[in-house]
């Protein structure tokens, strides 16, 4: 079984809201974000009325929420699969191919040589 890895992922970042997400560890925000009035503050000047913010998201997060939507809704393992092999080993009738798994362990490994190659770590 091969595992894809061609879904990146941005750390800290939080799908739903954009904003950083607390380290796990320590539950302290690396880059926590002004509270809003001085925010709003800054940008209106120092006399000025108060601006508001406003974002605008491009298609491309409407897709990316469509995908999310997708994965989480879909089964990510055949069961009836796992059922099949589960019943198999139990009967004594599945049987392991050693130079079957050495080969598609040394593709994999391959893949992933191949795909690192030309990254910084």
């Amino acid at each position: 079984m091969k595992i894809d890895n061609s879904i990146k992922t941005v750390a800290g970042i939080s799908v739903s809201d954009g904003r950083p997400r607390a380290d796990k560890n320590t539950g302290v925000n690396p880059n926590p974000a002004p509270p809003a009035n001085t925010a709003s503050a800054e940008r209106s000047g120092a006399g000025g009325g108060a601006k508001a913010d406003n974002v605008h998201l491009s298609p491309l997060s409407s897709q990316l929420q469509g995908i999310e939507s997708n994965l989480a809704n879909s089964g990510v393992v055949n069961m009836a699969r796992v059922e099949e092999i589960k019943q198999a080993i139990s009967d004594g009738r599945f049987k392991v191919n050693p130079e079957v798994i050495a080969d598609r362990l040394l593709e994999t490994v391959r893949e992933l040589i191949q795909s690192q190659k030309g990254k910084p770590w």
